[in-house]
């Protein structure tokens, strides 16, 4: 080995088919849905498990998802990458808009606006990110998410608009 080359690292995981789980969206209110994802009755969809998310608490209007920070998250500069960050915020925006909405009606974000406050590393630990409803009609709802090291320092949030429509009936 040379003095640039290092020992290679490498990473396993398992999903399952996120098919099983989009078949599952309006037929339930939104929070029924992610609670039988939080209890284990539906499958999580991969991203959760693509990022290592380690679980996720459910209420209607608020979400918390968490994710221990670890080296396979990093960028060049030893730091965990922006859209890993962005990820999981809008994740929990998304999430807590999701926890809203009665059966037979779907979102999808717009945007989200991400401030990054720190750097995050594998010294923060466990990351927590609460997403909570800043407003919600009948076509748009608005949802902020603020991600926290395990010492509940601010490392970044995001706002995200979100669409919603109704779904089409289930079969």
């Amino acid at each position: 080995m040379t003095e640039t080359q290092q020992a290679a690292r490498s990473r396993t995981f398992t999903w399952t088919d996120p098919a099983e789980t989009a078949a599952q969206v309006g037929g339930s209110t939104g929070l029924e849905m992610l609670q039988a994802m939080r209890d284990g009755r539906i499958p999580a969809p991969p991203i959760l498990q693509l990022v290592g998310a380690t679980g996720f608490e459910p209420e209607e209007g608020k979400v918390t998802v968490f994710m221990p920070a670890a080296e396979f998250h990093y960028n060049p500069l030893g730091t965990v990458h922006g859209g890993v960050i962005a990820t999981l915020l809008d994740t929990a925006a998304g999430c807590t808009v999701h926890s809203t909405l009665p059966a037979g009606v779907g979102y999808t974000s717009l945007d989200l606006m991400t401030r990054f406050i720190k750097p995050v590393t594998i010294d923060s630990g466990v990351l927590r990110c609460e997403g909570g409803i800043i407003s919600r009609g009948r076509r748009t709802a608005v949802a902020e998410a603020h991600l926290y090291d395990e010492r509940g320092k601010l490392l970044a949030h995001a706002t995200s608009n979100c669409l919603l429509f109704d779904l089409p009936p289930q079969a």
